[in-house]
This record gives C-alpha cells, sequence and structure tokens, in this order.
C-alpha cells in the first residue's frame, strides 16, 4: 500500500529528483527569483522552505545539515549571512509562486518561484517607465501651430515703373 507517501515524483526518480531539487533551490538562493513550471516549483517550495528555516539560527549543525542537502558553499554562505538577516522575522511562507501562463510548446503551466522579501528590491532594479502616451494616434495630437518664418529672403523685384 501506498499510505503517506503522496508527493509529486516529477517523473524522476529519487536521485534525480534530488539532485533537481537541490539544483533549483541553489538557483533559488543564489539568483532570488527563477522561471520553471509550477509542479516543480510546487515541489521546490516543500525542499527549500525547511532549509532556509534553518538558516534563521547560524549554528554549526544547520551549516552541515544544509550543506549536506545543496553540496555548494556559496549557497550556503548566501542563505546564512543575506537571506537569514531578511526572514529573521518570518515565522513562515518564504517563497512565492506567480503563475505566468502556460508554455508554448507544450501548454505546461508556467510560474516564477521568489523568495518573498526579495520582491520590493527586485522591483526597483527595474528601470523607471517613460512618462506619457506609448501609442500614438491621428485623430487625438494636436495640431501643431503653423511655423512662422524664420527669415523671409527678399524676393526678386519687379523695377517699379515711374
Amino acid at each position: 500500500m501506498r499510505h503517506n507517501k503522496k508527493f509529486n515524483h516529477l517523473s524522476r526518480k529519487k536521485a534525480h529528483r534530488d539532485s533537481l531539487l537541490a539544483n533549483m533551490t541553489i538557483s533559488l538562493i543564489m539568483h532570488k527569483r527563477i522561471f520553471t513550471t509550477l509542479a516543480k516549483a510546487k515541489a521546490l517550495r516543500v525542499y527549500a522552505e525547511p532549509l532556509i528555516n534553518r538558516a534563521k539560527e547560524d549554528s554549526t549543525p544547520n551549516r552541515r545539515h544544509v550543506f549536506a542537502e545543496l553540496q555548494n558553499k556559496e549557497a550556503v554562505t548566501e542563505l546564512f549571512r543575506e537571506i537569514a538577516q531578511m526572514i529573521a522575522n518570518r515565522p513562515g511562507g518564504y517563497t512565492r509562486i506567480l503563475k505566468t501562463g502556460n508554455r508554448l510548446g507544450d501548454n505546461a503551466q508556467m510560474c516564477f518561484i521568489e523568495l518573498v522579501d526579495y520582491n520590493e528590491l527586485m522591483l526597483n532594479d527595474k528601470p523607471a517607465k517613460k512618462a506619457g502616451r506609448t501609442r500614438r494616434s491621428r485623430k487625438s495630437a494636436p495640431k501643431a501651430a503653423p511655423e512662422a518664418p524664420a527669415a523671409e529672403a527678399p524676393a526678386a523685384e519687379a523695377p517699379a515703373a515711374e
């Protein structure tokens, strides 16, 4: 019987699934936002949030446990230094999934998964939008005033008859 074995296997064997989720967790930690399918994002949330939760307390056993899962020194350092400070007061729910629509090739549901506290920082990094209208229409465009002649050239004058 398969009691208490309800989770998405992602059409992979255990070793492949574990390495996939570890690599996606490393990418999420390093880039703060990744673009993936909805099924992988939901599986990643279950895998990554307990590891992020361990980063709240910077101790040797916690670092060893996270490193044993991820096998990446840079990601562990980033997690325990920067991300731990951002999530210190948050009781849970460190990731957010934003659906973006379906992929063209196979119609798979796609989404962004991001770290919640970094969303404001990523929005500020975007270039500012131009103010004004983006479309032009001949009907609504104001008519330009006729240009005044800058310097009138003297016309060839006909000799005046006296």
